[in-house]
């Protein structure tokens, strides 16, 4: 049903003259008959009858107004829940317990007064056409995997550098460490059955092996962080990598231990993704919050692989 033509009988039901339904609307008298004559054909019923004093609603016109009003009504609450500034700001922080997650909560506990909508998608492909769409907002990411820039219409700003460490289980070789250089990590077998090929975390990983010359195994179902810890805790021969900003929670008894990873750290970026043309104004407020809480970047030490970094 086309809405301008039961806006404009609304109009004419209220003013009582097709003339002053027009002066209302900012448009001619032809075009208020033109749109109640489309309705009424719609509809198959006259809505109005001339008389001397002006338009007169029929028996069905005075039937059909009161859902008329409400037809508008829910079209005004449908615009609105979508319109920035009047509906949340949907971030998509890839994974409940990650760093960006993190972000986020900080975000929101300096900005209570922004709504805001959580939202954890899979890979970059998927963000990025949901960004692309208007489904969200913003997505954290570590920008793009190698031979797969960004689309032109998609900004993106590096805020945050987030080290590796190594978590391993009590009986591990490296378990009393209280730091371990990266050239100490060759040999040993790094259990991390979450890297799924494509992504730009598998990217990333494959460039960490191909420059230090690790083992990192993603063998066997990924039954989430849980069961990857019980299997750390219970396996001597394996370890892990675990951001530095990840919260995770494990019995005592597992024993697990997080360890620094130096000579360089290698540190996971996180950038935020949005569209250039995106006018939710909640939107620069999160870019200004995140330039103002996060650290600098590529600081002496480190290492990410180049085509991680925002150009």
């Amino acid at each position: 049903m086309d809405l301008e033509a039961v806006r404009t009988f609304v109009a004419v039901a209220e003013a009582g003259q097709f003339q002053k339904a027009a002066t209302d609307l900012s448009i001619t008298q032809q075009a208020v008959s033109k749109r109640i004559a489309g309705l009424e054909s719609n509809l198959g019923v006259r809505l109005f009858t001339r008389a001397p004093r002006g338009a007169e609603l029929t028996i069905d016109g005075q039937a059909f107004l009161p859902h008329a009003r409400e037809l508008l009504r829910v079209a005004e609450r449908a615009g609105a829940s979508v319109r920035p500034g009047r509906r949340p700001l949907r971030v998509d922080v890839i994974a409940s317990r990650s760093a960006q997650s993190g972000l986020m909560r900080g975000f929101h506990r300096a900005h209570p007064e922004i709504d805001l909508d959580v939202m954890m998608l899979f890979d970059i492909e998927t963000a990025v056409t949901a960004i692309r769409s208007g489904a969200i907002d913003a997505s954290f990411r570590a920008v793009a995997a190698p031979g797969r820039p960004l689309p032109e219409d998609i900004a993106s700003v590096r805020v945050l550098d987030e080290p590796l460490q190594l978590l391993t289980g009590p009986a591990h070789t490296l378990a009393g460490a209280r730091s371990v250089t990266i050239a100490q990590l060759t040999g040993h077998r790094i259990w991390m059955p979450g890297i799924a090929p494509g992504t730009e975390w598998g990217a990333y990983y494959d460039d960490l092996v191909a420059e230090f010359g690790l083992t990192i195994e993603v063998t066997g179902p990924n039954f989430g962080s849980d069961a990857l810890l019980d299997t750390i805790s219970d396996t001597p021969a394996l370890a892990t990598f675990m951001g530095e900003h990840s919260r995770l929670i494990w019995p005592a008894d597992h024993g697990l231990r997080r360890i620094p990873v130096t000579d360089p750290t290698p540190v996971y970026p996180r950038s935020l993704l949005w569209h250039r043309d995106n006018p939710h104004p909640a939107l620069a407020t999160l870019r200004t919050h995140l330039a103002a809480a996060t650290a600098g970047h590529d600081t002496a030490g480190t290492w990410t692989p180049g085509w991680a970094i925002p150009r």
